[in-house]
């Protein structure tokens, strides 16, 4: 068992430079320049002039073309270089490329093949969100034949206005006033004034504790549609969160990942007023009334923020199945608060109809579990047949945190707040600087632990 030991930590130990490599070729690139059919060779190389021009040469005499090359000083010799290039997927196992490693072991220490199906791209920095800015699926400028808004040419280039408005937005750019006209305003008195209604009896005390500072801090009342730009800061004193326009829907990859760093993707757009209780698609309403109260909220914001990381790299079917739980959660979710059930999704608090609807005993009520409720389907355009209940926020963070360990991805990501970057936790040297970071907080805890001691 001790020699099994040993010989495990040396492979480790000389894998971790392939490991990091391997890593990189995946993830680097802002421009999505990782093609999904590639492999990559990792060699290293001493400190030498022309030995690198040397090793090019190589894959030139043996005709295998380079999509990609980066470099980086060897973690295990101070006299080497480690490199590492892309070829095309379909050459790895050519004659060429086993000719091409022979004659690069003759120069380098090391040479490795790796031969894997790169990791979705994924956002880095905050800035990154700008990347998917007009990748929207549907509506936006563009509305379906059976929207209410479709004969209204009126309403359709006011919805051109709002999607350009949000497609030409870039990060750290001031967020963009709008001014609604009376019919949009009417629209929004509409609802308000009937939501408002049920939320004492129907929505979860989060809702009902933070709604009032929302009317008190952010305009929320009678006769004004709030700005993005009010609420957005609001919401950033509050848990982090921040908002940003978009034009229409977004991939449920793309949504996600905005929630990985605390960004909600918010419409600026109203719905067609000819029936207020109606809308085909999220729109200002539902986004400033339904979602934004509960990311003031710490656990919920929290809550959300983890299900956007979770996302992050994930293979498509994983995406989908978060996508399914975020639609039972955040925007169809139940709790369960003094023995009785209240609404806590998006959907539901900014619905009139299906808020009643939905704490009454006509659709079935199911325990959230993320095994069962990332796989159950649901209808769009109906209210739905069966909720799924949370004890709490708390609760459900706990569940969906455990579960996503499932999620097969070789890393896990660590959300910096003061970058605002995610940062792959994919060498050691990394996971004792989050460990120290760590450390420190505890140790914060424990200094304020013993005041309260002695007070």
């Amino acid at each position: 068992m001790d020699a099994q030991i040993q010989k495990k930590r040396k492979h480790e130990d000389d894998g971790e430079i392939k490991f990091e490599s391997k890593m990189k070729s995946a993830y680097r690139g802002q421009n999505n320049d990782v093609a999904p059919n590639s492999a990559s060779i990792v060699f290293s190389l001493p400190e030498e002039v022309g030995v690198l021009a040397d090793a090019l040469s190589m894959f030139k005499n043996r005709q295998i073309n380079l999509r990609h090359i980066e470099s980086r000083p060897s973690k295990t010799n101070k006299d080497d270089y480690d490199f590492y290039v892309d070829i095309d997927e379909e050459l790895t196992h050519s004659e060429n490329v086993k000719l091409v490693l022979e004659d690069l072991k003759e120069k380098a220490k090391s040479v490795v093949l790796h031969h894997e199906e790169s990791v979705p791209w994924f956002p880095r920095k905050i800035s990154d969100l700008d990347k998917f800015a007009d990748r929207v699926l549907s509506f936006g400028a563009e509305l379906d034949s059976d929207h209410p808004g479709f004969t209204d040419p009126v309403y359709r280039a006011r919805r051109k206005e709002f999607a350009d408005i949000a497609i030409n937005y870039r990060h750290n750019q001031p967020l963009p006033q709008v001014t609604y006209t009376e019919e949009e305003i009417k629209t929004w008195d509409a609802v308000f004034t009937e939501l408002k209604k049920l939320y004492p009896t129907h929505a979860c005390r989060e809702l009902n504790y933070i709604f009032p500072l929302l009317v008190e801090n952010c305009g929320y009342k009678v006769g004004c549609i709030p700005q993005l730009a009010d609420v957005s800061k609001f919401l950033k004193e509050c848990t982090g969160f921040t908002l940003r326009p978009v034009a229409g829907l977004l991939s449920s990859r793309d949504f996600l990942a905005g929630l990985a760093f605390r960004v909600f993707h918010s419409t600026q757009y109203i719905r067609h007023g000819k029936n207020p209780m109606y809308t085909p698609e999220p729109d200002v309403i539902h986004e400033l009334i339904g979602h934004v109260p509960l990311f003031a909220d710490p656990s919920f914001a929290q809550f959300s923020q983890e299900i956007g990381l979770a996302s992050l790299g994930a293979p498509d079917e994983w995406v989908e199945k978060l996508a399914t739980l975020y639609w039972f959660t955040v925007e169809f979710g139940l709790c369960r608060q003094n023995g009785e059930v209240k609404a806590y999704g998006a959907g539901l608090l900014s619905s009139f109809g299906e808020l009643q609807y939905c704490v009454s005993d006509k659709p079935e009520h199911l325990p959230f579990d993320p095994d069962k409720t990332s796989q159950t389907k649901y209808p769009i355009t109906e209210y739905q047949p069966r909720y799924f209940v949370a004890e709490s926020f708390e609760d459900a963070k706990e569940k969906v945190r455990a579960w996503s360990l499932k999620i097969p991805r070789p890393f896990t990501v660590h959300y910096n707040p003061y970058t605002q970057c995610v940062d792959i936790l994919d060498s050691q040297k990394r996971i004792v600087g989050l460990v120290s970071e760590v450390k420190s907080n505890l140790e914060i805890l424990l200094s304020a632990l013993k005041k309260l001691e002695h007070a």
